[in-house]
């Protein structure tokens, strides 16, 4: 993402970084893959992040097919074209992500997945966790999580209705 083709996103402030670092977030965290951003703006009631020179900070995470924004006040998370299943999907598909033996971190906050120096991911729409983590072979998940986890970790199936034969009646 270039700055010119997101002019409403700025590059963090000293006291953005020095608030992060206070909160045990590594510098490699903030800066990789991708710069973390600022943005202006407010939570629609879709879940989408409408952009509002006149509106609370947040901080804005360049996912492969969306971008995801986190306001650390209240801890509201929002997309832009609600693409995104979580924070750090490129992992979920990535073989390094298991290899020797590790698993897919899954934590319940932005927060805990930055001090992780962003080794993981934060799902923020749980509705497709079943689809997009059924194939992962090892998954380690934040205790606080693991109802809904458990909760959304099955196939939704459709709404079954059962037709049935018409009998022929006889003349």
């Amino acid at each position: 993402m270039h700055d010119e083709t997101y002019p409403h996103f700025g590059g963090l402030l000293q006291r953005d970084i020095e608030w992060l670092r206070a909160c045990g977030v590594p510098m490699g965290a903030i800066i990789r893959p991708e710069p973390i951003r600022l943005a202006h703006g407010f939570k629609a009631h879709d879940g989408r992040f409408e952009i509002d020179a006149n509106g609370p900070v947040w901080f804005a995470f360049i996912e492969p097919e969306d971008i995801v924004f986190w306001e650390p006040r209240s801890g509201a998370l929002a997309t832009m074209n609600g693409r995104a299943f979580a924070l750090g999907e490129r992992l979920i598909d990535t073989a390094s992500t298991y290899s020797f033996g590790h698993c897919l971190k899954i934590y319940s906050n932005p927060l805990d997945w930055l001090r992780d120096g962003r080794d993981g991911c934060v799902v923020l729409n749980w509705r497709f966790a079943f689809d997009r983590l059924r194939y992962c072979p090892r998954i380690a998940i934040a205790e606080c999580l693991l109802s809904v986890y458990d909760r959304h970790m099955q196939p939704v199936l459709p709404e079954t209705f059962v037709l049935r034969k018409l009998q022929e009646t006889a003349s």
